[in-house]
């Protein structure tokens, strides 16, 4: 009888899959949140004139309040694995934890621990905020904080080392 040799037959072969494809370029992320705050704008170290004089209504005694809205922007080039610079849920996070927490329903002058002996003007705001939010920014780098104070007013800052 002749050897009949037979074929092993072999698991089926899954059908490769090709790793998903994230672009290469670097991209800008934008996160906005909301909070509300009292302030009062007032250089202890001038005369009430001159603080009448520079800031109008904004320097009342009595604070007055925004509903401001902050924008962070973060840049960087997708995670090959993710596609994300970062989640934007991340992100929420990290603007709750280091901003909106500690100024939400607060007076900007009295309450906030980073915010004391800082005019809280729009200006100081956005720096004071950059300070707070970037060392929690782990994936891509801070662009950008901007603080709306009312629709038409905002102030923006790129950080220490923009031009």
């Amino acid at each position: 009888m002749p050897n009949k040799t037979v074929a092993k037959k072999s698991a089926p072969r899954s059908p490769r899959v090709a790793a998903p494809r994230v672009l290469a370029g670097v991209v800008s992320i934008t996160r906005q949140v909301h909070f509300n705050s009292a302030h009062r704008l007032h250089n202890p170290t001038k005369s009430q004139r001159w603080n009448e004089e520079q800031y109008g209504l904004c320097t009342n005694p009595h604070w007055h309040g925004h509903n401001y809205v902050l924008e962070v922007t973060v840049r960087g080039a997708p995670d090959p694995d993710t596609g994300y610079i970062m989640d934007l849920s991340d992100l929420k996070g990290v603007l709750h934890r280091a901003v909106v927490d500690k100024c939400d329903h607060r007076n900007l002058n009295t309450d906030v621990d980073f915010l004391r002996g800082v005019i809280p003007s729009t200006e100081n705001l956005v720096i004071a905020f950059w300070n707070e939010i970037e060392p929690l920014i782990l994936a891509g780098r801070l662009h950008r904080v901007r603080l709306y104070e009312t629709p038409r007013n905002f102030a923006e800052y790129n950080g220490p080392n923009a031009d």
